[in-house]
This record gives C-alpha cells, structure tokens and sequence, in this order.
C-alpha cells in the first residue's frame, strides 16, 4: 500500500482545544481505518509544524479522502507527501 508522511500545523481553534488532541488523534486513527488506511506513527514535532503522521492507504484517493475529511473539522492544516519505502525507491533508480 502507498504510504504518506503528513506535516500538521495546529489551527487556532485546534491549539485552543489541545487537551482534547489525543482524543482527535484516536478518532483520525479510527477514521483511517474507516477508508482501509493505517496511521503507523505520530509524532509531536517542534518547529514550522506541530506534528507528523506517517500512514499508509490503499490509494491516493483513500488518502485524500481521509485527510480532507481530517482538515474539515477545522483543528488542523496538513500537507501530504506520498513516500516510497526503500525497496519502491530502490526500484525506481535501477529502472533509471
């Protein structure tokens, strides 16, 4: 399955309501496996963004679907970048 790594930025309305983070971070879980995806990893970050998820979909679509679904609710901004594990990578350069 294609996998992604999403860049998180609180919103003001999502900083406001940070206690209630890890209960949003266990329904995102839940609502990835709504659409056949798995949230791998989380990881609070300091910086430009606020987290990381690493998480894999069946597609692109599936992906997008649940992130949009994710921003929705108005706690988070994200930005998504589909990763290619190693063996992917290692493939696309020897075809090169």
């Amino acid at each position: 399955m294609p996998h992604y790594v999403t860049l998180i930025r609180y919103t003001q309305q999502g900083a406001a309501k940070i206690k209630e983070s890890p209960g949003r971070l266990d329904a995102a879980r839940k609502a990835a496996e709504g659409v056949k995806g798995k949230v791998h990893s989380w990881f609070l970050t300091m910086g430009k963004y606020d987290a990381v998820i690493i998480s894999e979909f069946p597609s692109d679509e599936a992906a997008a679907q649940f992130m949009l679904k994710t921003a929705a609710l108005g706690n988070i901004s994200t930005q998504t970048l589909k990763a290619f594990t190693e063996d992917e990578y290692r493939k696309i350069v020897a075809s090169l």
